[in-house]
């Protein structure tokens, strides 16, 4: 049952057909739609995902992360490019809440990924803008909806590696992989345990030359410690591997292990059911956003919360009070 007005739905057809047809300069003017805050766009976007809805999940969605200098760009890029040799369709988004580019300009990612955004089955889009990291991973998770209805069926969604974008993305995607550079045994401490227990696959990149040992004893360390951490996915045992991305060595491997966690995940019906449980999800956020934002577009809050802040921050009232004053005045109405 559509929620959509007639006439809104009406604006947006034409540009969800062009999507389904596959036209890939459409999908771009869908995302730009997609993350813009005005609210009649917001409005259009919805309406443009109905449309889409249908047309969606037939996609392989692979989360990678990692951190400054391991060589994330190459990585993505050999990766695209042996998934494209294999006939699959790549779309490559990216979630940086502390991106301040603008939703139409894609120069960055183009020149940092330059082989791969000359093939015309590839879509490559930055981040949206700046902004709450909540929001930025809203707005990239409808774009990757998008690129599936235009019938992209690998879809990679990349991360900064800060703060808490890996959660955000590790909640949108069905497999999620951690790109690391080679390291000797005390480094190894450096991995946040809740990043391990996030990672289905781990990657040592930079795996030639002089670096090539110090690489394939790295990933036999993480191997180790991956064997005393509970995998999310019963059917998969995560595993660590090696590659070169820059010389495209390994590559091939780590695709098979990918193809290989989907089809196990699809036929025991536990990809279904993350991505159940990940729709749950994604409807409770919204919901949470919704109302932060409309408690703070409430006009008799607005006045009152400088005041409040101010107490709070001086000891004078207690935050749970504050709050409970706030949610009075706004469930008044």
């Amino acid at each position: 049952m559509s929620t959509a007005d007639p006439d809104t739905a009406m604006k947006t057809a034409p540009l969800a057909r062009a999507v389904l047809d596959g036209d890939r300069r459409a999908l771009a003017r869908a995302i730009t739609l997609i993350e813009s805050t005005r609210r009649d766009h917001r409005d259009q976007a919805e309406a443009l995902m109905e449309e889409l809805m249908p047309h969606v999940g037939g996609a392989i969605r692979i989360g990678i992360s990692g951190a400054p200098g391991v060589g994330k760009s190459t990585f993505i890029e050999a990766l695209s490019l042996h998934a494209i040799e294999q006939g699959r369709k790549v779309a490559v988004l990216a979630v940086d809440p502390s991106s301040k580019r603008g939703g139409g300009s894609i120069l960055g990612d183009k020149t940092r990924m330059p082989e791969l955004s000359q093939s015309e089955n590839s879509f490559i889009r930055p981040s949206p803008s700046g902004g709450t990291l909540g929001g930025v991973a809203r707005r990239t998770h409808e774009a990757l909806l998008a690129c599936e209805a235009a019938g992209f069926d690998t879809a990679i969604v990349e991360t900064v590696g800060v703060g808490q974008s890996e959660t955000a993305v590790a909640d949108m995607v069905d497999m999620f992989l951690l790109l690391l550079l080679p390291a000797g045994g005390d480094d190894l401490q450096g991995i946040k345990k809740g990043i391990m227990e996030m990672a289905d696959l781990l990657v040592v990149n930079k795996a030639d030359g002089e670096l090539e040992t110090a690489a394939r004893r790295t990933a036999g360390d993480y191997g180790n410690a991956l064997r005393l951490i509970r995998s999310s996915c019963p059917e998969w045992t995560p595993r660590a591997l090696t590659c070169s991305a820059l010389q495209g060595e390994g590559i091939t491997d780590i695709w098979r292990g990918i193809e290989e966690f989907n089809d196990l995940r699809t036929d025991s019906g536990g990809l279904g059911q993350r991505r159940a449980d990940q729709a749950r999800a994604w409807m409770w956020s919204e919901i949470d956003e919704g109302l932060r934002a409309r408690l703070h577009d409430h006009k008799r809050v607005e006045k009152m919360i400088t005041h409040l802040e101010s107490d709070v921050a001086q000891g004078k009232m207690t935050p749970t009070a504050a709050a409970q004053k706030i949610l009075g005045v706004f469930l008044e109405e």
